[in-house]
């Protein structure tokens, strides 16, 4: 048995579409450790357990996206079947089907690195909430700053930075 994938290797081989993350049935073919068509077979024998929020073929229109834009996916670019796509619960599914050790431990790595995805995209809009939050504190803050110039300048007698003196053009 070929030694198990890091988590990082295998983060790379999720990808966003339909608004889903999901695997390619070739990548989770590699991972299990199995052709992809005999991966496609057990799928169709079980296809009960796969309802479309589990698994989705993709359109010509998606693959043909994909392939330009990904080197892994150059021996897609030839094919005439179109690639499944296999959502997190769909990846979990897939060793029940599989029903082998590798396909087991593999399910279990892949659905730990769905998990650790999504708490980072969770953090990462946290972040951006933060981020949108301070930018309009500090918007509210220039125009107030910019009013306690104006008054302390109005007290102290100072003439305003912006007028013109005569004769002279300040900048």
């Amino acid at each position: 048995m070929k030694e198990l994938m890091p988590q990082e290797t295998i983060a790379k081989k999720i990808f966003i579409i339909r608004g889903q993350k999901v695997m390619l049935d070739s990548d989770l073919a590699e991972l299990f450790g199995v052709q992809t068509k005999q991966l496609n077979r057990q799928v169709k024998r079980n296809i009960q357990r796969f309802p479309e929020e589990f698994m989705f073929r993709l359109t010509k229109g998606e693959k043909d996206e994909l392939v330009p834009i990904w080197h892994q996916f150059e021996t897609m670019k030839h094919s005439y079947a179109l690639p499944y796509a296999f959502t997190e619960h769909g990846v979990a599914m897939l060793a029940s089907v599989l029903n082998s050790q590798r396909a087991i431990k593999m399910s279990i790595i892949i659905v730990k690195t769905f998990v650790k995805l999504r708490e980072m995209m969770s953090a990462h809009k946290e972040l951006l909430y933060k981020l949108n939050d301070l930018e309009r504190k500090i918007q509210n803050h220039d125009k107030e700053i910019s009013d306690i110039f104006s008054a302390i300048r109005q007290l102290m007698g100072i003439p305003s930075v912006r007028k013109k003196i005569k004769g002279f053009a300040r900048k």
